[in-house]
């Protein structure tokens, strides 16, 4: 099995609903995106997929995400902006752009700071 990875990263602001403490108030993050790929079978040229074509579609999908409320946004009018849906939410989305009969995407991590991510799976 092959996996691929990139990096990106996007500025936000969000609150979380019903949540006991600081992050209920309005704040924002920096969040930094890890995206997965995965195949056990190589194309013609021995790649995996272009890892363009992997920065590409995650840069369309963060771009609707840089500099907005999340709050505000359909995919988070009702379910909270945490770290886990964020990650949730980019994992769908890239999932209709690449997924392919060769190519997965396996996981996204949206880190929140240096030390605190959540991560979204397909398993």
């Amino acid at each position: 099995m092959y996996e691929l990875k990139i990096l990106d990263h996007f500025a936000a602001a969000h609150q979380l609903r019903g949540f006991q403490g600081a992050c209920e108030h309005l704040h924002g993050h920096n969040w930094r995106i890890e995206v997965y790929v995965r195949g056990d079978a190589l194309n013609q040229e021995g790649m995996l997929v272009d890892f363009r074509a992997v920065k590409e579609a995650a840069k369309r999908i963060l771009d609707k995400l840089d500099h907005t409320f999340l709050n505000d946004l359909d995919a988070f009018k009702t379910m909270n902006p945490s770290s886990e849906n964020i990650a949730r939410h980019i994992f769908e989305a890239l999932c209709r752009e690449l997924d392919d009969e060769r190519v997965k995407v396996s996981k996204v991590t949206a880190w929140e700071s240096d030390s605190a991510c959540a991560s979204y799976t397909r398993d």
